[in-house]
């Protein structure tokens, strides 16, 4: 009885072991087979990592811009070319007499876009002003012993204090809109790259309207060939602030005037 039962264990205990054999040689062949011709899915894909993309360059803010150029509109010329075209309209919008007079008819919109972007600044080259020279010479007179710039100083600047007043801010502001392509490549030109000239613009009219009113007498200094103002406080001004000081308190006024107008025409606040 002993005998039989242990046979027939040792038959059972052969019969899991070929079981068992035959199972894992199974799941060995299928992990092969898997392997071999399925490698993708025994092995994730690892995601490659890539670079991060450096931060776009930020743009300068435009806070004045010029509207478009409406379709259909004249092309402009190559701003080396232009000053045919920018003679002959200003010369429309302010007349010939005024044109002819005031107006220096080389690189006219170069000649703008640097003298107003120095006249915040201490100096501007007179050779590269769009308008001619002012006439005559610094009228000064005495007092005692102290030397004052003379009210008939002012009167030099009447020509040009008339042309302003009379002019047509509107106008004046529909060429500026339309030529402003070529203001802005003359801006660039003179090293600005990215920024915007009707900002500058609209910058350095708020720098000339924060002029203050000087009341005569204006006392003057000569310690070489030019005058200067005694005071240190004017002198130290910016170009284009004294230029407005000389003009006289009435003069500056109306300049003035007119700034607030084309500023309102050209700026969004």
């Amino acid at each position: 009885m002993w005998e039989e039962e242990t046979a027939d264990s040792f038959r059972r205990k052969l019969l899991w072991w070929i079981g068992g054999l035959v199972v894992v040689a199974a799941a060995g062949f299928a992990l092969w087979y898997r392997f071999l011709f399925h490698p993708a899915e025994t092995t994730p894909p690892v995601a490659a990592v890539q670079p991060a993309a450096p931060p776009a360059a930020a743009q300068p803010a435009v806070a004045n811009p010029m509207p478009a150029a409406a379709a259909g509109s004249e092309a402009l010329p190559a701003l080396n070319d232009s000053d045919p075209l920018v003679h002959e309209s200003l010369t429309g919008v302010l007349g010939h007499p005024t044109i002819e007079a005031l107006l220096v008819p080389q690189n006219i919109v170069r000649h703008i876009v640097v003298t107003v972007d120095n006249l915040p600044r201490h100096k501007v080259a007179v050779e590269l002003r769009p308008v001619k020279p002012t006439t005559g010479q610094t009228v000064v007179s005495t007092e005692g012993d102290l030397t004052v710039l003379s009210e008939a100083n002012f009167e030099r600047y009447k020509p040009l204090v008339r042309a302003v007043q009379a002019a047509d801010v509107k106008a004046l502001a529909a060429l500026y809109q339309r030529l402003y392509p070529l203001f802005q490549q003359a801006y660039e030109d003179l090293g600005y790259p990215g920024k915007y000239f009707n900002d500058r613009l609209v910058e350095v009219i708020d720098h000339l309207l924060e002029t203050p009113e000087v009341a005569a007498p204006i006392q003057l200094e000569q310690p070489r060939v030019f005058y200067t103002f005694a005071d240190a406080g004017l002198e130290g001004r910016s170009a284009g602030q004294k230029l407005l000081i000389r003009m006289g308190p009435a003069n500056a006024r109306v300049i003035k005037a007119k700034l607030r107008e084309f500023r309102a025409e050209i700026a969004k606040k």
